[in-house]
């Protein structure tokens, strides 16, 4: 059964998405501070956030950035704001939907399930061949051996492994991480690369499935072997 947390000051808007989640099938805990919810998710058990971007103690934007640094779960913003740029911002940040309020308790438990389906599906599809991705564990299996990763090399080989194939610019790498892009971080993506590769031919020495794509970023590729 996913658990899901929602982070919601306002207690009529809680009590309606708690009400409409537990009739689906989900658990959810509902907490009123980012602070507090930021605590709650460092001994993660949860599967997705439900944030609020007003927040009393701090903005869910804030929030999403401080989670980020040490957790991939999921992320829906709710705000009442509908600017665009708010929703690019959310994006942009690390957040996996945003729904605007009012909107209809269906409709956000659709998004939760198709936002889990597709996390989920991602890390079935990895599981079935060399990786296996358990986000509610924070855990990555390769070749059926746990990694010892950084909370930046999980993220960002989970970014990876989410686009099979796909090659992906440090710029991309970094927004997935929740760093800006301005930020002059663009080379110690290459380090953290480096160190992933590491820790993977700890377990196949001979297998290479990050590939790099000189000039414009990098990509996992499935049951490759050759060299970048």
């Amino acid at each position: 059964m996913h658990r899901i947390l929602v982070v919601e000051d306002e207690v009529a808007i809680a009590d309606t998405l708690l009400f409409a989640l537990t009739g689906d099938g989900f658990t959810a805990q509902r907490v009123t501070l980012a602070r507090e919810a930021l605590e709650l998710l460092r001994g993660s058990g949860f599967d997705l956030v439900i944030l609020d971007v007003g927040l009393p103690d701090m903005t869910g934007f804030e929030a999403c950035k401080q989670l980020r640094r040490f957790s991939p779960v999921p992320v829906m913003f709710l705000t009442a704001r509908a600017d665009e740029i708010d929703r690019v911002v959310g994006l942009e940040i690390g957040a996996d939907d945003y729904v605007v309020k009012p909107f209809s308790p269906r409709e956000v438990v659709a998004r939760v399930r198709a936002i889990l389906k597709r996390t989920s599906g991602a890390s079935q599809r990895n599981g079935d061949e060399e990786f296996q991705l358990d986000t509610a564990r924070l855990v990555i299996r390769y070749q059926g051996r746990p990694l010892k990763l950084t909370a930046l090399e999980f993220r960002l080989l989970q970014q990876l492994l989410a686009h099979p194939a796909q090659v992906q610019s440090r710029e991309q790498l970094l927004l997935a991480l929740g760093i800006a892009a301005d930020a002059g971080y663009e080379r110690n993506i290459d380090s953290h690369i480096k160190a992933l590769r590491a820790k993977l031919r700890e377990v196949d020495a001979g297998a290479d499935p990050i590939q790099t794509h000189r000039g414009f970023g990098y990509s996992y590729q499935p049951s490759s072997r050759a060299g970048a």
